[in-house]
């Protein structure tokens, strides 16, 4: 009888001391300051920035979305990374599907980070109102898809000051290797000179994206959601990825600088230009098999003409610079998207080159106007300072100057790059403020954009 009790009274305790545990985790848990809110999930970006868990961030996510395919496909997506064999998160997703979702979430408001990647006509409106709630939002490009929500997006960067919060948005090509490693490079006057001017005709900075409709996102084929293809919706080429290069321009021509967009900003020419689509070509990649009524505007002889390319001709504090981005619908069997960029100094050019030459894969180049021994040496020197920040990146000699080294461990991907780009922003969350330069320069890219088609509409 008296063994009897023991055990219980053992048992007891065990049970005790597992629930004093399992309470101590979830108050560990609990005690993690950030808590993501995911609203209206139409974009696969959405899903990849859960790709990873994150040290301060609660594993709980709050979905407001309206009911449809699209938070179906993020939730699949979930699924999938709580449940592979490597790695597995472990993402807890409270899901609430209704109209009046975004209503229902800034009334309830359980978490403090919203995180916006979907539809674009509507995003500007979600970003004004969740920094408005005292909410901060970590948005993906582009935060603002023409002049009008250019507008509403400077109301929401003042609000977010106001209500002491973070607006931030996703500018996943910073972390690219070859971006990152071209902008330590031209900040080296040893070998990159000086940033020429450039003229119209020939600018000093190019760079050009061409990306397709139909590819692979972690091993699967990406179903795009038919409004991905209502430039009205997802907004055309010339606001889009051009995001992305107008923010490279920036960020590697004047890093750290703060650009004023009424002074530093001179739009020259603008082009769009249509990608068509066939009824085949766009079941493939929606699993449609009708053209919705909101693009039968955009539709001639069965082909749908979608405006996703663009080309942007500008000076940016003097520097002329272009920026150009083709959509095609596939691209050729072993191949993929592709970058091209070129920064002109009075020493050097770097150049990005991702054609066959490099097995598609982007890699960095210096081509040199100097000379001799004199210059070889001040470059290898100055390149010592980079190898200290990237250690194992090397100069590899060629005809045209040297190719840039870069171990596997630096190319980890562009879907890893949005756990990079989360975690940057956590850090700055932590420290209640972005650096001095982000806000203005976010205004600045998201004005280059928004004027350019503007400008490219008024021509027609």
């Amino acid at each position: 009888m008296k063994g009897k009790l023991f055990m219980i009274a053992v048992t007891g305790i065990l049970a005790l001391n597992q629930g004093c545990s399992q309470k101590k985790e979830e108050s560990q848990e609990s005690k993690k300051p950030l808590s993501l809110i995911v609203v209206e999930p139409g974009h696969f970006h959405a899903a990849l920035v859960q790709k990873s868990m994150y040290a301060d961030v609660d594993s709980v996510v709050h979905v407001y979305a309206s009911e449809g395919p699209d938070v179906k496909a993020y939730l699949d997506k979930i699924d999938k990374y709580n449940t592979r064999a490597e790695e597995p998160t472990s993402w807890k997703e409270e899901v609430y599907t209704g109209a009046d979702f975004l209503d229902k979430m800034l009334s309830e408001k359980k978490g403090n980070v919203v995180v916006l990647a979907g539809n674009n006509q509507k995003k500007t409106d979600f970003i004004k109102k969740s920094v408005d709630a005292g909410l901060n939002v970590l948005a993906d490009k582009p935060m603002a898809i023409d002049a009008a929500g250019f507008d509403k997006l400077q109301e929401a960067f003042t609000s977010a000051e106001k209500n002491k919060v973070l607006l931030y948005d996703i500018m996943t090509e910073r972390y690219e290797i070859t971006n990152t490693l071209q902008r330590e490079l031209a900040a080296l006057p040893d070998i990159f000179g000086e940033l020429q001017k450039g003229t119209p005709t020939d600018p000093s900075v190019v760079k050009e994206s061409v990306h397709h409709f139909f590819k692979y996102i972690s091993g699967e084929a990406l179903v795009r959601p038919s409004w991905f293809f209502d430039v009205n919706q997802q907004g055309e080429g010339m606001v889009d990825v051009t995001t992305h290069l107008v923010d490279l321009v920036q960020w590697s021509c004047f890093p750290n600088v703060i650009l004023d967009y009424k002074n530093d900003i001179n739009l020259l020419s603008t082009k769009r230009t249509a990608t068509k689509i066939t009824p085949s070509q766009f079941k493939l990649v929606t699993k449609s098999d009708t053209y919705p009524d909101f693009l039968k505007k955009d539709v001639t002889d069965s082909t749908l003409n979608v405006y996703s390319n663009g080309e942007l001709n500008y000076t940016l504090k003097g520097v002329h610079a272009k920026v150009s981005v083709i959509w095609n619908f596939q691209a050729p069997e072993g191949t993929g998207d592709t970058h091209y960029s070129i920064m002109k100094g009075s020493k050097a050019n770097l150049i990005v080159r991702q054609g066959k030459d490099q097995k598609y894969k982007p890699v960095l180049y210096i081509e040199t106007k100097e000379k001799g021994k004199v210059y070889e040496d001040a470059v290898a020197a100055s390149f010592k300072s980079v190898q200290d920040k990237f250690p194992g990146i090397e100069l590899k000699k060629n005809k045209a100057g040297w190719e840039i080294s870069i171990p596997a461990k630096y190319d980890n991907g562009h879907e890893a790059h949005f756990a990079q780009v989360a975690n940057k922003y956590m850090e700055y969350l932590k420290a209640g403020k972005l650096p001095e330069w982000e806000v203005p320069n976010m205004i600045a890219k998201y004005y280059t954009t928004t004027q350019a088609l503007k400008q490219a509409k008024e021509k027609k």
